[in-house]
């Protein structure tokens, strides 16, 4: 049983059903990162099961998640699987989404809807990092790493990213791993990285805990730029953007929202409705 039980919605096995996949990335101002998300969805597309399939943006970037989700419903969507481009649960994935989704889906009663999960904590994450990291310079046991998060005032943020970042250090040489966030919650990331520069590291690698680029990653660039590092190292390493390993998991989290096989993310079953951890 999933999504919404209705002896109107049309039933799994009949040959009417046309499924579709929504998916919500971020937005933002900046038109390279909106031109990013088309691309990594287009990486996606192949690789998933649905004859509809419809990219919108949740703020700062068109087309809006009531557009998307009007245009699967005029291609003839009875099933829609919507699925959130976050790597983190917070606010957007528990409640703004789920939100918009209330209003636009009260359009369309007859449409079935699942809802699918952020990227969330996954051991392979580990993997992707390290390399980012090699693709800057070696990695010593004298190194340490920066993950820097978007930041919210979800303490799930917090100690998802603490978690990930334990799972890097456990599966690096790295002398220590810290997380900081560029907004909502601490530790600050320019605040970290004025304690770094009157530290005595000298071997330090940032790596901005963000899909695609935007204004955060510019100022991650800026803050660090306002130092004289001298001769010490520290590598800014390169956003997510499409690596294997993140397109591989975001599938699985597409999959999982079309098959709908426990009912663990409905939309009525979803992440602003039920906070008993999954």
């Amino acid at each position: 049983m999933g999504g919404y039980a209705n002896e109107n919605y049309p039933k799994r096995g009949i040959n009417i059903m046309k499924q579709a996949v929504l998916y919500i990335c971020h937005g933002s101002r900046v038109p390279k990162a909106r031109e990013e998300a088309f691309a990594f969805i287009d990486k996606v597309k192949p690789e998933v099961q649905a004859q509809i399939q419809e990219v919108c943006f949740l703020e700062l970037a068109e087309p809006s998640i009531e557009a998307g989700f009007t245009s699967c419903v005029d291609q003839g969507a009875t099933h829609i699987a919507v699925v959130p481009l976050l790597l983190l649960t917070a606010a957007h994935a528990k409640s703004d989404i789920p939100d918009e989704l209330a209003h636009v889906r009260a359009m369309y009663p007859k449409v079935f809807v699942t809802y699918g999960r952020p990227i969330g904590v996954d051991n392979k994450l580990a993997h992707m990092l390290v390399d980012k990291m090699i693709q800057k310079a070696d990695i010593k046991n004298s190194s340490i790493a920066i993950l820097v998060g978007r930041g919210s005032s979800d303490m799930d943020v917090v100690r998802d990213l603490n978690e990930i970042s334990s799972v890097l250090y456990g599966k690096s040489n790295l002398k220590q791993v810290h997380t900081c966030f560029l907004t909502a919650a601490s530790p600050r990331f320019d605040q970290m990285i004025d304690d770094l520069y009157h530290s005595n590291e000298h071997s330090i690698f940032v790596i901005p805990y963000l899909i695609f680029t935007g204004l955060l990653k510019r100022e991650i660039d800026q803050t660090i730029n306002k130092y004289d590092w001298g001769d010490r190292q520290i590598e800014v390493c390169s956003y997510l953007g499409p690596h294997p390993i993140l397109l591989e998991l975001f599938i699985e989290r597409v999959n999982e929202a079309i098959d709908n096989k426990d009912c663990e993310y409905t939309f009525t079953r979803g992440l602003s409705h039920d906070t008993t951890p999954h």
